[in-house]
């Protein structure tokens, strides 16, 4: 069996809840139960094989004793893995924020930056979250809203709803609010640049560090624009391709990437030739490119798959 199951870090924000624990059996002794990095080589918090002959490996350890082919030719242009995955429980609102481009975090960051998409999977009745601006507004009023706590009255508020899909690109202001769940496909990045956090204070008692500066720097000041063409899939970019797969579907796994499999929904089975591999909801699959052909099915089953 080529395909093999990660195991997520996990990090206990002070937004999270306990949905991922209880409603994905995202297993953690973290509370609150913030986020699971469900596919991740980020020295943050890399994910770690759970099955397999490599079990008890980070994926970074995995991936070098595999050796690059594992990736897919696709993956070459990059110099580190290429995207991170995550499910992000938000009990409370996040933070507003926004996050660099590759030229910008490169320069001051020394990691990449960060264009993400999110896929919402449950909500509560009337939840929003921010995505950009109302309308246009410049430099000068957008530094002089922060000093005033007055920024949300020019934030674009958007009702969401479970399947909806948000593509944010680097330097797009942006907050998840209370009451969502996301599937969160981004680069491999972990730069964020809090513009403002409700005057709240962290597990030490102190007020959680904001970065005006940068966010006055790399911050579009308008509203959303219009998604591109995303060729018939949920998500496409440079860095990933998203698709949502239901019911009984084939993958075709090439020598050109990898797949990312996250089970959303349901139970199942991945088919490899005669070999099987169970399936529940919350559960993240790496599949190497190269690994041919497998099958999945299963009762209600749901899943974002991802490749480069």
């Amino acid at each position: 069996m080529e395909t093999i199951k990660l195991t997520p870090a996990c990090k206990d924000y002070l937004w999270g809840g306990e949905k991922l624990r209880q409603d994905y059996g995202i297993q953690s002794q973290l509370h609150p139960l913030a986020e699971a990095w469900v596919l991740s080589c980020h020295p943050d918090g890399p994910s770690v094989v759970a099955t397999g002959p490599l079990a008890g490996k980070t994926l970074p350890e995995y991936i070098q004793e595999k050796g690059p082919g594992c990736l897919g030719a696709d993956c070459e242009k990059f110099t580190d893995f290429p995207i991170l995955a995550k499910f992000i429980d938000a009990k409370g609102d996040l933070s507003i924020q926004v996050h660099p481009s590759n030229e910008y975090a490169l320069a001051h960051e020394h990691q990449f930056g960060k264009t993400e998409m999110w896929y919402v999977l449950d909500c509560e009745p009337g939840a929003t979250l921010y995505y950009g601006f109302q309308h246009q507004i410049s430099r000068e009023e957008f530094q002089q809203r922060i000093q005033d706590n007055t920024l949300t009255e020019v934030l674009n508020a958007v009702p969401v709803e479970k399947g909806d899909l948000f593509f944010i690109p680097a330097g797009t202001l942006h907050a998840i609010r209370k009451g969502i769940v996301v599937a969160e496909i981004q680069q491999n990045s972990n730069v964020t640049y809090r513009i403002y956090d409700y005057g709240r204070v962290g597990a030490d008692g102190k007020p959680r560090q904001l970065h005006i500066q940068q966010a006055l720097e790399v911050t579009q000041r308008t509203p959303p624009q219009p998604d591109p063409d995303f060729h018939g899939h949920l998500a496409q970019c440079p860095y990933f391709t998203v698709d949502v797969m239901e019911g009984r579907f084939t993958l075709d796994c090439g020598p050109e990437s990898f797949v990312s499999v996250l089970v959303l929904e349901g139970t199942g089975a991945l088919w490899e030739g005669d070999e099987s591999m169970s399936l529940r909801k919350g559960e993240s699959l790496f599949i190497p490119a190269g690994a041919g052909q497998c099958r999945l099915e299963g009762d209600g089953l749901k899943c974002l798959v991802t490749r480069v």
